[in-house]
């Protein structure tokens, strides 16, 4: 039998000692190794603010355009201008898609809880200042004009009649308070047949829509006298919260704002040739003036003072108050011209 031969020593390479760099293998095409990888700079993404302002205030001027169609001049104004607002918002503050998610889940809720008797949209508009830069926008300084104030969202068309002197509780709890004063014009001219529209919460911080028995309490309207003269029994007012059992009162949350309102009591007069005034009376001395109003609606000038009156103490047009405390207050009311501007 004949051996079989030896194996070459190319066959079979001697081992590379270990620790040897010069006698490592080389590596193979393609391939890196772990270190190498390790040792490679991350990509850092290169940024290009000039493209980006520029690819995003080309969208605001395409949307922009596509009201150029509109026949409504003033129509075309409004919404042009809110779309530039609006994506300089979205822009300023880099509005991301779950923000921008969250905020039509919350215009939905708002739109979901509003009906007829509440109106989420209004309370919105309130705690946002929006209503009251709306009416100082709308009712710019007159001479010694009354001043106006937010609207809410209670007013209620149709409210009863009254007589004056009339009682417009309808039955709502609360202490009795009597409201008189006068309307004029900006002159001092007494305005006979002015229509005044009066509304308030009860003592438990309730507007007569916000029950559900269909009640009407709280309000009515009425007219002035010859001589320009008014007066009515109301409720003394008391603050309340705005209602936050919606997807506003959770948004005051979230900020860690109150709802309180002040305590006021609500007025819409109106006469011919003269602005429509909205507006409140405050209670001097309520602790929630300082505090602060939910809708930002107190002005100085409207704070007045409801003077306590002891039981017993006989009432104005000598109604029978029994053993009751009441309230008094006087509302010397001034309306602008129609079509004022500023003085």
């Amino acid at each position: 039998m004949t051996d079989a031969p030896a194996p070459s020593a190319r066959a079979m390479p001697a081992p590379v000692p270990a620790g040897d760099p010069a006698r490592q293998p080389a590596p193979q095409p393609g391939r890196h190794s772990v270190r190498q990888s390790a040792q490679e700079p991350v990509r850092q993404p290169v940024r290009q603010p000039a493209l980006q302002a520029a690819r995003e205030q080309e969208l605001v001027d395409r949307v922009v355009a596509a009201f150029d169609p509109c026949p409504d001049p003033r129509l075309a104004e409004l919404m042009c201008s809110l779309v530039r607002h609006l994506h300089a918002f979205i822009r300023d503050v880099r509005l991301t898609e779950a923000e921008w998610e969250a905020a039509i889940r919350f215009l939905t809720e708002a739109g979901h809880i509003t009906d007829d008797r509440r109106q989420e949209f209004i309370l919105l508009s309130d705690v946002l200042g929006a209503s009251m830069q709306t009416i100082a926008v709308n009712n710019e300084a007159y001479g010694n004009a009354t001043e106006a104030t937010v609207f809410g969202p209670f007013f209620v068309e149709d409210a009863p009649r009254i007589a004056l002197g009339g009682d417009i509780a309808g039955g709502a709890a609360g202490e009795p308070c009597w409201i008189e004063g006068t309307v004029t014009d900006t002159d001092g001219v007494p305005l006979p047949g002015a229509r005044i529209e009066v509304w308030e919460a009860d003592a438990d911080g309730y507007y007569d829509v916000q029950y559900t028995d269909g009640r009407v309490a709280g309000r009515a309207h009425l007219f002035s006298d010859d001589e320009g003269a008014y007066r009515f029994w109301g409720l003394t007012p008391t603050p309340y919260p705005i209602p936050h059992d919606g997807p506003v009162g959770a948004l005051l949350d979230a900020v860690g704002r109150s709802p309180m309102r002040a305590a006021h009591l609500h007025f819409m007069v109106s006469a011919p040739g003269h602005r429509t005034l909205v507006t409140h009376i405050f209670v001097e001395g309520d602790p929630q003036l300082e505090a602060g109003d939910s809708v930002f609606g107190v002005k100085d000038s409207l704070i007045r003072r409801f003077a306590p009156q002891a039981p017993g103490t006989p009432a104005p047009d000598g109604r029978d108050l029994g053993d009751q405390a009441w309230s008094r207050a006087r509302f010397d009311i001034v309306l602008a011209p129609q079509g004022a501007s500023r003085e």
